[in-house]
């Protein structure tokens, strides 16, 4: 391993993992919440939390505000609070497999695309085989996120399609969790204690 990288991660930077919140986490925004880390480098970081949503706003209603024609049949679309940035733009956190010309590919597996297009082709069933859309996103500018992780505010695992997709959002925190092997609960929010 070379020097400032972590097991698993790409030249020590978290891009395509899961940012757990600490049991600890004081600020209510991110109490308990799983992100989806889209991009991490020098520059900053940028994620999408997945396990809470965005409030009374239905798939139906956004598309209905963006001119789009809702599907006949109806779509169990659920939206999510992306995080506390730009809470009126929309990110479509997706399978692969789906591209577009503006599609962020963070990995094999997963992608982001945050135009309208996926919308549209959402809405005619053309979209992506597992999708995620939320408002807002979570954001940190150069090296503070890393901070937030030295001081002990975040953990981090490696994702897999259920936790990241599927709807079971009052388990995810504790699922995210138990990937990591050990309860939480015995850590310390100090940094340098356990």
């Amino acid at each position: 391993m070379k020097q400032g990288e972590s097991r698993g991660l790409q030249g020590g930077y978290m891009s395509g993992q899961l940012l757990i919140a600490m049991p600890s986490m004081q600020d209510n925004r991110f109490a308990r919440t799983v992100i989806y880390m889209c991009a991490h480098n020098i520059e900053g970081a940028m994620g999408l939390v997945i396990n809470r949503l965005a409030g009374a706003v239905t798939f139906p209603d956004l598309l209905q505000q963006l001119g789009i024609d809702s599907p006949k049949s109806g779509t169990d679309t659920r939206i999510h609070f992306g995080g506390p940035v730009e809470t009126g733009r929309g990110f479509v956190l997706h399978s692969g497999e789906y591209r577009h010309e503006s599609t962020l590919e963070v990995n094999d597996e997963v992608a982001l695309t945050a135009t309208i297009d996926i919308l549209q082709d959402i809405a005619k069933g053309r979209g992506p085989r597992r999708s995620l859309l939320a408002l807002g996103y979570a954001g940190w500018g150069p090296g503070q996120l890393d901070t937030e992780i030295h001081a002990n505010g975040w953990l981090h695992v490696a994702p897999d399609e259920g936790l990241v997709f599927d709807d079971d959002l009052d388990s995810k925190w504790d699922r995210a969790i138990a990937k990591l092997g050990f309860d939480p609960t015995l850590l310390s929010g100090d940094a340098g204690h356990a």
